[in-house]
């Protein structure tokens, strides 16, 4: 993935991502629906056995941080859920999974369905949605498979089942040699390993059942779902401090400073153009810099997920401060104001 600030484009059938420093036509391209995906890492993957569920669902699922669903086509309920999710609740991205012939993907558009899942890679399937312009994930578990997806011209697949199929090990070594291949892990997701998955930059997002178990949506446990879908979201952003940083008014009180933590914590100093550390929990800024006090660095798994998930819940950011790593992802930005009289920046881990 060459970077997280996409411009969202419909022009293309693939399923591409298209950053914004490349120019029109470029091979890398992702359509706009996976760029949503990406950011909001998690795809809640959902059987439902009647179709009144499908509301509260829904609900529950917004209001826990995760605008978006799977729906899959293992139950006769399927295609009135997604046309009620769909219908319902516009701004929720609304998916068919287990989709195994065209005239399932058919019924799943018609539905309201933004994008096809299926569990294996069915080349008619895949061509038909390709062809309408349909985003298309399909499963693949092994290098031939991601062979016959690249002849299709995906550069995004499931790889199904995650766990049972080798794990986040088979997908490093699947994307060895498919080098612009992206994949989107399901099957064994949880909580315990989904940071592990996303911590791979081939991985956009992974789908889960955890927060949208069977029982619980018989039981019509929806305060449980959202809770548990809150918590899905926060254990995806995997919030922790980086360092604090405190504003001097000049290098030489920048240096007493950082010298007395460096004493402090046992720690060396390092200097650097504009700062200096102790250590790697206090940076002393050389002059005066955002922030009435100073700033706070948190540090997350993944920066333009938490500008997403961040900006759901009503923060701001101010994207002069974003800088981007060697890949093109973003690295860091400010948020908007200060609290406590800090600035607080974000930072991937």
């Amino acid at each position: 993935m060459l970077t997280v600030e996409f411009l969202l484009t419909s022009e293309s059938s693939r399923n591409r991502i298209k950053p914004k420093s490349l120019k029109e036509g470029n091979e890398n391209i992702m359509n706009e629906i996976l760029e949503q995906i990406y950011r909001i890492g998690i795809v809640p993957v959902i059987a439902l056995d009647d179709a009144k569920d499908a509301r509260p669902l829904a609900e529950a699922l917004i209001k826990g941080g995760l605008p978006c669903a799977e729906v899959t086509f293992r139950t006769a309920a399927a295609e009135e859920a997604i046309r009620i999710m769909a219908g319902e609740f516009p701004d929720m991205l609304v998916g068919a999974g287990t989709v195994l012939t065209t005239e399932q993907v058919d019924r799943a558009v018609n539905a309201g369905a933004k994008f096809i899942v299926s569990p294996g890679l069915n080349p008619e399937v895949v061509k038909y949605c390709v062809s309408k312009n349909i985003p298309v994930t399909p499963g693949c578990a092994n290098p031939s498979d991601v062979e016959q997806a690249i002849a299709c011209g995906l550069e995004v697949v499931k790889f199904f089942p995650a766990e049972a199929a080798g794990g986040l090990p088979m997908i490093k070594a699947m994307s060895a040699p498919y080098t612009q291949m992206k994949f989107m892990p399901t099957g064994g997701i949880s909580e315990k390993n989904i940071n592990e998955y996303l911590g791979f930059k081939k991985i956009i997002a992974c789908g889960g059942t955890w927060m949208v178990k069977s029982d619980l949506i018989k039981a019509g446990a929806f305060d449980k779902i959202e809770a548990m879908t809150k918590q899905a979201v926060d254990t995806m952003l995997n919030f922790s401090i980086k360092h604090i940083g405190i504003n001097a008014e000049n290098e030489s009180e920048s240096a007493e400073v950082a010298g007395k933590f460096s004493d402090l914590l046992g720690v060396e100093s390092k200097v650097g153009n504009s700062s200096i550390f102790a250590g790697s929990l206090i940076e002393v800024m050389k002059q005066p810099y955002l922030g009435k006090c100073g700033h706070i660095a948190i540090a997350t798994t993944n920066v333009d997920r938490a500008v997403y998930h961040l900006g759901r819940r009503g923060y701001k950011f101010n994207m002069e401060t974003a800088k981007y790593d060697s890949d093109g992802r973003m690295s860091v930005v400010y948020l908007e104001g200060e609290i406590g009289g800090f600035a607080i920046h974000l930072v991937n881990k």
